[in-house]
């Protein structure tokens, strides 16, 4: 199995499946191919944890960088191989900033790190050093250590220099073995294609874009449909890889019931709405990101930025798209099918309940947001209405000009 970038939740679900997949062709051994600068501390560990705890050997082959988290990932394996010009060390947590985490994150890297090169035979003072130089009184302040391929060797940290993967089988007499390497099926690869940020923007147009249509016209449910399956095409990778929690999930449930609170029940638009757009944007852009329960030491900020811009162009875009599809949505032959076209005209007999025909031209105040129909007070009375066009908020004057239904048929003034 290889690893040839950041150590982050992606990485370590892949190592997960790696391991599995071993379990289930009953490999022998295990070789990991590695070239990483670092990445999550959180992420990392999990790794090393797996690996520790993995019932058949397991080798690491560095080309070229095994830095930070990549040296933590390869004291846990049982034989370190290293190229000509390879490194290991220089494990000091450190911030989104680049500047090192607080104290605590030291403490706690020491401590794994010494656990980690005592469990498999290697010097855990070395280890500890790795993080932090004080440990190492031949390292002068602001150092930590890291070892060439040639000293790595020198200090029980490398059981040997190997140029390819055929070098490493060789030292370890497994020359003629049968070779597996791991690839991710399929539907790994989608997941991995669908947490791409434009992806994302573009499964969250169609989550708010579908939600808007089917709230503006409840019961088509295709709108309702393609925005159910855009959330799971959205969620689901999030979730697999550990970026997605299940409060974070909640919040964004939360956040769309609360829309759908404001828009069906609480007429207007306050302190209901608003709440759910923020409790859905704030979900959305945590999703994203690698943060640990609001704990953003560790996550770049580029990273957020680009999590925010990606839930603001999807929002937009939704907007965009609904503003320029809705009459044709509206004119479309689904929504023809839907909407009954049958006229029953005055002059063919048919009367509403009452005549109302003495309201015509006069003026009232919305009662309820009409979105369209509602209800509207005139002389101190409520009717049954509905706009002839747009939107009409709670408060606005509106005037009648219409009475052949049962309702209303009114505009704003």
């Amino acid at each position: 199995m290889e690893i040839k970038s950041e150590i982050d939740p992606r990485t370590n679900r892949y190592t997960e499946l790696a391991l599995n997949h071993a379990t289930e062709i009953k490999a022998d051994h295990v070789l990991l191919v590695l070239d990483t600068f670092g990445g999550a501390l959180n992420d990392a560990d999990e790794i090393r944890k797996r690996i520790l705890e993995y019932p058949k050997p397991v080798y690491v082959f560095i080309n070229k960088n095994a830095a930070s988290a990549g040296a933590l990932i390869s004291l846990a394996c049982d034989s370190i191989y290293m190229a000509p010009g390879a490194n290991i060390g220089a494990a000091t947590v450190v911030s989104a900033s680049g500047e090192a985490a607080p104290g605590k994150y030291q403490s706690y890297m020491r401590s794994i790190m010494r656990s980690t090169a005592e469990a498999q035979g290697r010097n855990p003072h070395l280890a500890e050093a790795m993080v932090e130089a004080s440990i190492d009184s031949t390292l002068s302040a602001g150092q930590v250590l890291t070892f060439t391929t040639s000293e790595a060797i020198k200090n029980g940290f490398c059981d040997g220099p190997a140029t390819t993967v055929d070098d490493v089988l060789k030292q370890v007499n497994l020359q003629d073995a049968e070779i597996v390497k791991y690839e991710l099926s399929t539907t790994n690869k989608i997941i991995s294609f669908f947490l791409n940020p434009f992806v994302s923007g573009i499964l969250l147009l169609l989550i708010i874009g579908g939600l808007y249509f089917e709230l503006q016209s409840p019961g088509i449910g295709f709108p309702l449909a393609a925005a159910v399956v855009a959330g799971i095409l959205y969620l689901t990778p999030y979730y697999l890889n550990g970026l997605a929690e299940n409060w974070e999930i909640l919040l964004f449930i939360a956040g769309l019931i609360l829309i759908a609170v404001e828009v069906l029940v609480i007429p207007g638009f306050g302190v209901t709405g608003i709440s759910g757009i923020i409790l859905v944007f704030v979900s959305l852009v945590l999703i994203m990101v690698n943060n640990q329960n609001f704990d953003f030491t560790f996550v770049p900020s580029s990273a957020i930025m680009q999590s925010m811009i990606s839930v603001l162009l999807g929002m937009v875009g939704a907007v965009i798209l609904v503003a320029l599809t809705w009459n044709r949505f509206a004119a479309s032959r689904t929504m023809q099918r839907m909407v009954l076209h049958n006229t029953f005209e005055g002059s063919e007999g048919y009367r509403s309940s009452a005549d109302s025909s003495h309201l015509v031209g006069k003026t009232g105040i919305a009662h309820t947001r009409m979105a369209p129909t509602g209800r509207v007070m005139i002389d101190d009375t409520l009717y049954d209405a509905q706009a002839r066009e747009g939107f009409i908020e709670q408060g606005e004057t509106i005037e009648v000009l219409d009475h052949s239904t049962f309702s209303l048929v009114v505009k704003k003034v």
